[in-house]
């Protein structure tokens, strides 16, 4: 292999990792020559950002990282989190030196934590390199005791991108809910938010054009882009030049609150994963952005197999308009998941669901969006050893996977665990904890074999009797890229 085709290989590797996409596809390999297939390579470069975790001065904030041992991944590298508008690695921020990063990992497969208090706690901007890029997650969970969004707010940090969806948003008068935009980069990024109700879209002009300085971060809150008061909004975050991270904060006056990440891309088939089996209402948002109505079967895969929600066999989106339909206490006391499904034509949708546990004065919500596959690998942090439950659901056939528990941030020593998931069902599995766990870990699930897997963790803690719990999902951590191999390299990145 020539010091060109290296050159392109590494540059191949970055671009898809900075940008946040998983793989360069090369054409298949034809005939008997293979040695021209597409190689497997540890992506060389990772950004994630966080968004500004409350409003509230009580807010307790955690950030726990962690990067799964990957082969073959750079032996040398680093990673930090740092508040948007600090330079990286000790530079300087509006003339003063920066402070010291909140998280700074110092080894893959053992997770770090940190920690930050308050309502003026930033937006961080983080960036992993070499042996900490592949697979690098970092979780962020806030604890409110009292106010507007009490309870548990939960968050995996995300990659910068230019188009965002986030159905389950709502610009009602007991909602505060914000779009926090933060830019990584050197220039500024112009972002256009477009809102839909369940007539269409909402009239707004204050959406249009919103700057975001570089290295800053910009909470909109929602109520302010219209004057249309809806319960259920979906939020289209398009971003004309630059890059952004986008979440959405729903804050409810009476049932508290939590981060609503956005959605997988339109797709016509859709899996929201790890329902709680004690959800006491569960109400699914969906939206087609596209000029034709959708039609969707609605599944609950169970423990037992799939089934239909009684009165919600189907679905139907009305094209440009959000659709929300509550399904109550569907999940009736067992782990499960929504699949939706075409009844004919194939239509992109987005989906997401609303959870709420508990009951009366003592009630917690929380956002599952529809998600992708586990894929080869996906990584969730911010473990502990009583609050964690794991879904794990195999809609079209059986699946095999390992589940990974990390050493602990404190101590402890990795364990793993080997699962058949059947097709069509949901299990929330008992999870593997570290041998002398101490601190928080991270769980690793990989396919090893069968249909494709979708997985959820939900985080459950009690504060005041309040069941307070935020749920996260595990798409792929696209830690790997595909690189094509020798005279392959140049027609490929040409294209």
């Amino acid at each position: 292999m020539n010091r060109t085709t290296l050159s392109l290989i590494a540059g191949a590797t970055a671009l898809a990792a900075v940008t946040g996409f998983a793989a360069l596809t090369a054409p298949e390999a034809t005939g008997t020559d293979t040695a021209k297939a597409a190689a497997e390579l540890p992506v060389e470069r990772t950004s994630l950002l966080c968004p500004a975790p409350s409003t509230s001065d009580l807010a307790e904030t955690s950030y726990s990282s962690f990067t799964p041992v990957t082969k073959g991944a750079d032996g040398d590298g680093s990673a930090e989190l740092r508040p948007a508008g600090e330079e990286q690695a000790g530079g300087e921020a509006k003339g003063e030196k920066a402070d010291k990063p909140v998280l700074e990992p110092k080894e893959p497969g053992t997770p770090v934590t940190g920690d930050v208090s308050g309502a003026d706690s930033p937006a961080l901007v983080g960036t992993a390199e070499g042996k900490f890029a592949p697979g690098w997650t970092v979780q962020q969970t806030t604890e409110v005791d009292v106010g507007t969004g009490r309870g548990l707010q939960g968050v995996n940090c995300s990659a910068p991108d230019t188009d965002f969806w986030f159905p389950g948003a709502s610009t009602a008068a007991d909602r505060t809910d914000y779009v926090h935009l933060t830019n990584p980069d050197d220039s500024a990024a112009v972002v256009d938010l477009e809102l839909y109700g369940k007539d269409g879209a909402l009239e707004s002009t204050a959406g249009e054009g919103i700057t975001v300085q570089p290295h800053s971060s910009e909470p909109v809150l929602l109520s302010t882009l219209t004057a249309d008061k809806q319960t259920n909004v979906t939020v289209h975050v398009n971003v004309r030049s630059g890059r952004v991270g986008a979440a959405v904060q729903a804050l409810d006056e009476k049932l508290g609150g939590d981060w609503l990440s956005a959605t997988t891309d339109p797709a016509s088939s859709l899996v929201l994963p790890g329902i709680p089996k004690d959800a006491t209402e569960v109400r699914l948002i969906a939206f087609t952005p596209g000029d034709a109505d959708a039609d969707l079967k609605v599944r609950l895969a169970s423990p037992s197999g799939s089934i239909t929600p009684a009165g919600n066999e189907t679905l139907h989106v009305k094209a440009g308009m959000t659709t929300a339909v509550d399904l109550g206490d569907v999940t009736r006391g067992e782990a499960g998941s929504l699949v939706l499904t075409p009844t004919d034509q194939s239509v992109p949708v987005v989906a997401a669901v609303r959870v709420v546990r508990g009951e009366g004065a003592k009630q917690e919500t929380a956002f599952i969006p529809a998600t992708s596959p586990v894929g080869t690998r996906a990584t969730v942090a911010d473990n502990t050893e009583k609050d964690s439950t794991l879904a794990l659901t195999a809609p079209t056939g059986t699946a095999k996977v390992k589940v990974t528990a990390s050493a602990g941030s404190d101590g402890g020593t990795a364990v793993s665990k080997t699962y058949t998931i059947k097709s069509g069902t949901t299990q929330d599995v008992e999870a593997p904890v570290p041998t002398g766990v101490k601190g928080a870990y991270a769980l690793t699930v990989e396919t090893v074999s069968g249909a494709p897997v979708y997985a959820s963790r939900t985080l459950a803690r009690t504060a005041n009797g309040l069941p307070a719990f935020t749920v996260q999902t595990l798409p792929d951590d696209r830690g790997m890229v595909s690189v094509p191999e020798a005279d392959e390299d140049l027609a490929v990145l040409q294209k």
